[in-house]
């Protein structure tokens, strides 16, 4: 047990098997903790089965400080007595283990036998039992969590919600008379008017925000949750989500309804975009815009269907056969998973090329306590241009300065909109003319200069010329910044530089960063070093040291404190 001096932060960690109702348990006591006032950060992790398989659904709580997972585990949930065996080593020095009567392992100093099935009345209401008793323990009054319940089962389901309340308030009762004390969280300083999302769910609205109508997907791990997301709220906001018979299917279909004049997107990870990138060229030929988020995990081939890895940079950036222009962003936070996914619609109209979303299974399962988005002033792209400007004949491949062609959207007006798959004239009709092929080859790749000119920097914080510089990039973001905090703590002067965006690169961004650093570590999930590697081809800098992960888990501050010192 602890002693009786609040935490600034806890870290909780539901196990069990898959079926045992880990991801509710786990979504309750994130919401509640995050109504309170408290920053969190999920962190899950589940196997590839529908039940059975060893699961787990960790919550870090406290401040405003917390920015990434880690750290050693206080309270640890034991909903099966494989979970012990696994995790009992992760505790923290005064950790505690709440176990059922009925599991095997001997009570000790760190077991808390507690009575579920007794104090649940049926085995229905365990898990409230446990949510019952951690928000005791962490300090969180009955009112908020029966509030909550409240809220869940409404009042369609008032016998069910009579029920939990009763296992709440045994829950709270016997946590009263056995302990478990030294985990209260000290009164939290916000009001509690956040709003708890995870990364694909942000993705989601930022594309509603922008003025998504159309997305395709196929279902894939981890990037299903974008489009189940869009079809909660489709209706309302006025978009169609439609699920295809493929991924092949999936891509075409988004490249049409966007021709149509429909923004759109496709989301699914690296095994489903493997069959797209056909449909990704023929994006690039027609130069219809179209945005994709990619949630990386584990590959090759199948992998680790339900883990999380950074290893499909390199793939993205030269997906598809032929040349053509493209932007990658790579957001960190849930709020750049909202605020970057707008830019991509954006970019993807203004410069009628693919724009990528890259994220991976960690941000997109991880959820925040995030401040409301200021939407005031965000405006919806607008597709196509307004046909009274364009002279008649209608050439949609124009040959411009920029590389910019004006797009009329078929039916619109009184033009005739043409296009094609093969390399065609300016007027769209196809062409075995080899001149024409490089003036409109050339006329593509100058939408390049202009994706280039409105990259966005990399984020830096921390000391000029630092002893240290970490570079990061996606959801490696935090747990850089975690562990700058841990060495600045030690006396190093460190630096973080993290890249929401990883194409285009501009070298003037941050040749001067990484010259000025003693010593710099580039932090990533993948094996190779993807982004070192692109750095090093674009800028010239070789970054000799690195972070690296891939075994499927999260990188975290304490990972990256172990290898650097």
């Amino acid at each position: 047990m602890r002693d009786s001096a609040s935490p600034a932060r806890v870290s909780i960690m539901i196990g069990g098997e898959a079926g045992q109702g880990l991801a509710t348990v786990g979504g309750l006591l994130s919401r509640v903790l995050v109504r309170s006032g408290y920053r969190i950060v999920v962190t899950q992790s589940y196997q590839s089965r529908i039940r059975g398989g060893h699961n787990t659904f960790t919550v870090l709580a406290g401040g405003d400080d917390i920015v990434a997972p880690g750290g050693a585990v206080d309270i640890l949930v034991a909903l099966s007595e494989e979970t012990i065996s696994i995790h009992r080593g992760e505790l923290s020095d005064g950790g505690i283990i709440l176990a059922g009567e009925s599991d095997g392992a001997e009570a000790d100093g760190t077991i808390l036998r507690v009575p579920f099935g007794e104090l649940a009345g049926d085995e229905l209401f365990i898990n409230t039992v446990a949510l019952g008793l951690v928000s005791a323990m962490l300090g969180i009054g009955i009112e908020a969590v029966g509030d909550l319940l409240e809220t869940v089962f409404g009042k369609k389901h008032q016998d069910v919600l009579g029920e939990n309340m009763r296992a709440l308030n045994s829950a709270y009762e016997w946590a009263k008379k056995h302990g478990g004390g030294g985990y209260r969280l000290p009164p939290a300083e916000h009001d509690g008017k956040r709003i708890m999302l995870n990364g694909n769910e942000a993705i989601a609205l930022g594309a509603v925000s922008a003025g998504a109508r159309f997305c395709a997907f196929y279902p894939m791990t981890p990037a299903t949750s974008v489009p189940l997301t869009l079809i909660g709220i489709a209706d309302r906001m006025g978009l169609v989500v439609e699920q295809a018979e493929d991924e092949i299917a999936a891509i075409n279909m988004a490249v049409g309804a966007s021709y149509a004049g429909a923004p759109s997107l496709v989301a699914t990870s690296g095994g489903g975009f493997a069959l797209m990138v056909e449909g990704l060229s023929l994006a690039g030929m027609t130069e219809t815009p179209l945005v994709l988020v990619i949630a990386q995990r584990p590959g090759p081939a199948t992998g680790l269907p339900t883990r999380t890895e950074q290893a499909d940079l390199e793939f993205v950036l030269s997906s598809g056969h032929g040349e053509f222009p493209r932007a990658i962003f790579s957001p960190g936070t849930v709020e750049e998973c909202f605020h970057l996914t707008r830019r991509a619609f954006e970019l993807a109209e203004r410069y009628q090329s693919p724009v990528f979303v890259l994220t991976d299974q960690f941000l997109a399962d991880s959820y925040r306590a995030v401040d409301p988005f200021d939407v005031g002033g965000l405006e919806e792209v607008i597709p196509g241009a307004d046909p009274e400007s364009v002279d008649t004949p209608y050439l949609r491949h124009r040959i411009t300065e920029d590389g910019v062609s004006p797009r009329l959207l078929p039916g619109t007006g009184r033009h005739l909109v043409v296009t094609d798959s093969d390399e065609h004239t300016e007027d769209g009709h196809l062409t075995e003319d080899l001149a024409e092929r490089v003036r409109q080859m050339d006329k593509r790749l100058r939408k390049g200069a202009g994706l280039r000119g409105e990259m966005l920097p990399p984020v830096t914080e921390g000391d000029e010329r630092p002893d240290l510089l970490l570079v990061s990039w996606g959801s490696t973001r935090g747990t850089a910044t975690g562990a700058a905090r841990g060495l600045k703590n030690r006396g190093m002067t460190v630096r973080t530089l993290h890249f929401p965006q990883v194409w285009p690169i501009d070298p003037e961004h941050i040749a001067a960063e990484l010259e000025a650093a003693k010593r710099v570590v580039c932090v990533e999930g993948n094996a190779l070093g993807q982004l070192a590697g692109l750095l090093r081809r674009e800028t010239g800098f070789e970054i000799v040291e690195s972070v690296r992960r891939y075994d499927g888990l999260p990188i975290t501050p304490e990972y990256i404190l172990e290898r650097i010192e």
